[in-house]
């Protein structure tokens, strides 16, 4: 299983998309953080998890599509006759799922960390600031429920139809575009710019709604579990 997996990663690393993504998440992230981030949301500090939690939802479009694209080399045309090989291989195929699984989900933390990183650089050069402990909460909140989700429902409707995965990828951009009601607010980003208006003070504590936390964890679960059945399915 440790050589499937290490080999499905040399293939969604080691190609030029991957690098593509990587140019166009870099270059856009420094836009958000020197355009929006460094003046801060809703009178918070840019370095507050209000101000990085917006960041996150920008970036969250991009690292959206970037994991759809690593499903496609799962589901394509071109995938599904090589299958006719790997179901040849002495390996049980729930195993050879689950590593490939594996593999895109380490491609699409790779992207993750890579726009941490960036955020991480710019708050320690521009402000000297490095107590990085306080924004794991927006982290974790923001991109692992919605990344989750990406991998399961990606995976399930590339099985179904390989060009389903496209239409897919313009999901956050409606989001984004359509007046959502406040319970998904992190998906257009208006949770963190209109939430700490509501609060009464001035660069309030990160602070976020039961009905919020719900909604996410209601993303995550729907995530595995679709990761489950399509793990189980992906060799049918």
């Amino acid at each position: 299983m440790i050589k499937i997996f290490l080999y499905e990663c040399k293939r969604l690393l080691l190609n030029k998309f991957f690098f593509g993504i990587l140019f166009v998440l870099l270059f856009y992230g420094r836009q958000v953080l020197s355009g929006t981030t460094v003046l801060g949301v809703s009178h918070t500090a840019p370095f507050s998890a209000w101000s990085f939690g917006d960041y996150l939802s920008r970036m969250l479009p991009l690292l959206w599509i970037g994991t759809l694209f690593f499903l496609t080399f799962f589901t394509s045309a071109k995938a599904r006759r090589a299958s006719v090989l790997t179901d040849a291989v002495r390996t049980c195929p729930r195993r050879y799922a689950m590593a490939r699984c594996a593999a895109a989900f380490s491609g699409t933390l790779l992207l993750s960390l890579v726009c941490l990183a960036e955020a991480a650089v710019f708050y320690g050069s521009y402000f000297g600031w490095y107590e990085w402990g306080q924004l794991i909460i927006p982290v974790l909140v923001t991109l692992l429920p919605a990344l989750i989700f990406a991998l399961g429902s990606g995976w399930l409707l590339g099985r179904i139809r390989p060009w389903l995965i496209y239409v897919w990828m313009i999901v956050p951009f409606l989001c984004m575009a359509l007046p959502l009601p406040s319970v998904l607010g992190i998906w257009n980003g208006s949770f963190f710019t209109e939430y700490p208006l509501t609060v009464g003070s001035l660069d309030p504590a990160f602070s976020i709604p039961a009905p919020v936390i719900a909604a996410q964890c209601v993303l995550l679960i729907c995530g595995v579990l679709l990761l489950m059945f399509t793990g189980k399915k992906i060799h049918n």
